[in-house]
């Protein structure tokens, strides 16, 4: 009987350095081997009863053939949770989760914590010696996990995202919920409070904290507002920081979070050399980052670019946020959904331009910006359908700006 792995990127190459593996893959066209000695086959290859256990990529869809035939599978997580998994908190959500998991390890690094999961480091490349696992965990994880539980979970809001992938709303919020279904007596979640009365919720054996605002969030752990450096979206995400560190040593540690630096790509705030403020939030890919980056320049005059691959999600909550500012925004849409989005912008009588290209909105926005206002990149989609990455969006928007006479 064979072990298998689906899928040859940054999860399963890790795992797959322990050597003993068979690995499905899509790209391979022939068998062959890797430097450790595991197989690699094409994906029509594999065979169900010929394997012990399955350990999927975590964006393998459930509608891959790989998926529907596996009759073992589990996730990175259940296994190394099988293996012994240190003391862990995952942080999930739908915005905010790379900045709340970096927050809560620059806090915790001195007490053995170590950063992992979706932000980039293989749950095999992290030390299992450690004192503390601090992982980033996607519902793609989520939804394949079917015994690891974390010792904390801390669940930011959630908002549509993956529709197309989870199948629906319902969906996306059941596996960010499930951790709960698995989580014992010795555990504590933090978790929204909208799903106060969900099943899942009800019957879940952790601790449970609820929050509605960031106001809320600070009240339950007793912290203080004021006394953190950061603004709208990111106060959120230091807030959770803290609750983490208070709960794991009963501090907040308000100075050291306040020395942590936002990654570049997150409303990174721009001028250009006539002094006009624009904004590269090209990480925002989703409606909910959106949102709170309209809702951090709200008293200002918003010229915003929308557009990219929505995934299958409703961008609606994007417009009824710009439709009730005081000052009429405007929006320039790109990208494959260029035209969904100008029927959104005239349904909700919002002043908009279709430019598809983004070079063709920086130059729109440089006509009608006076300098009044901020330029806003926050496109509210993924970029894969005219970028290599959201980054490359976001380096091409820089050197737009930087190029303006």
């Amino acid at each position: 009987m064979m072990k298998s792995l689906f899928g040859y990127a940054n999860t399963t190459k890790a795992i797959a350095r322990s050597g003993g593996w068979a690995i499905y893959d899509d790209k391979f066209e022939r068998i062959s081997s890797d430097e450790w000695g595991n197989l690699l086959l094409p994906s029509s290859h594999f065979k169900a009863e010929k394997s012990q256990l399955e350990i999927p990529s975590p964006g393998f869809a459930p509608s891959h053939e790989l998926i529907l035939k596996a009759r073992n599978l589990i996730s990175e997580y259940d296994y190394f949770f099988d293996m012994g998994m240190p003391k862990s908190v995952w942080i999930s959500g739908t915005n905010g989760k790379t900045t709340t998991t970096k927050m809560c390890e620059h806090l915790l690094r001195l007490h053995g914590a170590f950063m992992g999961g979706n932000v980039g480091i293989a749950l095999a490349d992290l030390p299992r010696a450690a004192r503390l696992w601090i992982l980033e965990t996607s519902s793609f994880t989520i939804h394949y996990t079917k015994r690891a539980r974390p010792d904390i979970y801390a669940l930011l809001p959630i908002t549509p995202d993956h529709l197309s992938w989870h199948g629906d709303m319902k969906g996306y919020e059941n596996a960010k919920l499930k951790p709960l279904s698995m989580m014992n007596e010795q555990c504590i979640a933090i978790i929204p409070a909208c799903f106060k009365e969900r099943e899942i919720v009800r019957n879940s054996k952790a601790k449970i904290y609820f929050y509605s605002s960031e106001q809320d969030l600070a009240d339950t752990f007793g912290l203080e507002c004021d006394k953190i450096a950061f603004r709208v979206p990111f106060l959120m995400d230091a807030l959770f920081a803290l609750a983490v560190q208070k709960i794991l040593l009963g501090q907040a540690d308000y100075e050291r979070v306040n020395t942590f630096v936002i990654e570049n790509n997150k409303l990174e705030e721009l001028r250009d050399n006539r002094g006009r403020l624009w904004v590269n939030d090209t990480k925002a890919t989703n409606i909910d980052a959106s949102m709170q980056a309209i809702r951090r320049y709200e008293n200002e005059k918003i010229f915003i670019i929308l557009g990219g691959d929505d995934k299958g999600v409703d961008l609606s909550p994007v417009f009824d946020a710009l439709s009730v500012l005081k000052q009429e925004p405007k929006i320039y849409a790109i990208g494959s959904n260029t035209e969904k989005i100008v029927n959104l912008a005239r349904n909700s009588r919002i002043s908009y331009l279709a430019c598809y290209e983004l070079k063709e909105a920086i130059k729109a926005i440089d006509t009608d910006f006076s300098g009044s206002g901020v330029a806003l990149l926050s496109p509210a989609c993924a970029s894969l359908d005219q970028f290599k990455s959201y980054a490359q969006r976001g380096d091409i928007f820089k050197e737009e700006i930087a190029n303006l006479k």
